[in-house]
């Protein structure tokens, strides 16, 4: 079987068109998680005028020389403050108020004293003390926040600051999501059958999905029957954007998926690629519409998951990255399993700013051992070129901790 690289099988895959430009709108406080689909300008400066960052005295600086200063009154944040202070005189500002015209400079509460209708001078403030000036935080026309950022708690902020109540925000692609295989069971079925084993690739590729901010569609399990299977293909593609499957694709008796997914009309942009675990994941495309049937074992579905069904989300969705890759450095040696392009799982340690990477309780074994992913893990990416590699050498690692 002849196996496409690894490095091919992503320019292919970057290459392919997708309908990213679905988008929906939301009001902002139900727009948390979901991916913007415009870029956020500043429609005005903020603050759009001199500011107190402080309670005190709006002041002209160089009164302080004078000892003690007469107070005109107060002026409470909210206030529209119109007075306009003149040598020797003061207002009393607080925090968030508008500093009043002709005053240049804030003086706290702490650095004075009241006697009656003056401040007495203690300790004197520099030149704009505790002032915001106009566009501290931006000015207007500043492009705050970039299409295609996914919004969390800080994005929230900033456009209520900027009085946005509806967002346009991308569309979220549907993924639909189903294990294949007569050994499996579902989640909540029982079997006497001690062969048979509990299904988790469904659950997981969900969820993985979900984060990296699709809409799954869990369709659970169906038996090596080709037929029911055909069905179940059809039948979900008329609904989902993104089909993806788990078993059934190597070269077994029973490993249908492979035969099917070109009797549904989709035509297959690759099958086979040099990498490890998964080399069996196969992608088509039939209309706008995507399958990617990847291998049954739980690491390898996972992986392949991450390197071939995230960017196409990604692309859906606007993302300019489907997962942030780090230079990494080894904190121990590596031994090469194979000469495809392996993805290895490993522990992610930041000491003074750099990364190291070590496999300590990283099981060695199949590609079925799901937990080496536990306790933020993360993938050690090594070439085809690439052989036994020792402490010290750098390599490249994807992140697991965000999509």
């Amino acid at each position: 079987m002849s196996l496409l690289n690894y490095e091919t099988s992503q320019n292919m895959l970057e290459l392919l068109k997708v309908n990213g430009s679905k988008t929906q709108k939301l009001p902002l406080s139900s727009s948390l998680g979901h991916i913007l689909a415009e870029d956020i300008v500043a429609r005005h400066s903020e603050p759009s005028f001199p500011t107190a960052s402080m309670d005190g005295y709006a002041i002209k600086f160089e009164d302080q020389d004078t000892g003690e200063i007469e107070i005109l009154g107060d002026n409470p944040a909210g206030n529209n403050e119109q007075r306009v202070i003149d040598s020797g005189e003061c207002i009393k500002t607080f925090t968030g108020s508008k500093m009043p015209e002709g005053a240049d400079t804030l003086i706290q509460i702490e650095n004075v004293t009241v006697d009656g209708s003056k401040i007495i001078i203690n300790e004197k403030v520099p030149l704009n003390s505790s002032v915001r000036p106009i566009a501290e935080s931006y000015k207007a026309g500043d492009l705050l926040i970039k299409k295609g950022t996914k919004i969390g708690f800080t994005e929230i902020g900033v456009m209520a600051a900027l009085n946005k109540v509806m967002v346009k925000v991308a569309l979220k692609p549907r993924v639909g999501v189903i294990s294949t295989g007569s050994e499996i069971l579902d989640l909540g079925e029982e079997s006497d059958n001690p062969a048979r084993i509990r299904s988790s690739n469904n659950y997981t590729l969900a969820a993985l999905f979900e984060q990296a901010g699709a809409e799954p569609v869990q369709l659970g399990t169906v038996g090596d029957d080709k037929d029911r299977i055909m069905q179940t293909f059809s039948d979900a593609l008329d609904g989902v954007d993104i089909l993806v499957s788990t078993g059934g694709v190597s070269v077994g008796d029973y490993d249908f998926v492979k035969d099917i997914v070109p009797r549904l009309g989709a035509e297959v942009v690759f099958k086979g690629v040099a990498i490890k675990p998964g080399r069996h994941i196969l992608l088509a495309q039939k209309g706008d519409k995507f399958i990617i049937a990847l291998p049954g074992f739980a690491y390898s579905s996972t992986v392949t998951a991450i390197l071939y069904g995230l960017p196409l989300i990604s692309k859906m969705l606007g993302k300019k990255d489907p997962y942030k890759i780090v230079e990494a450095k080894l904190a121990q040696d590596f031994k090469k399993r194979s000469k495809a392009t392996e993805f290895t799982p490993c522990n992610l340690v930041l000491e003074d700013g750099e990364y190291f990477i070590n496999f300590k309780d990283k099981k060695v074994g199949s590609s079925a051992i799901l937990i080496n992913m536990l306790n933020n893990s993360a993938l050690m990416i090594t070439g085809e070129e690439d052989g036994d590699l020792q402490e010290g050498t750098y390599v490249n690692v994807i992140l697991l901790e965000q999509f």
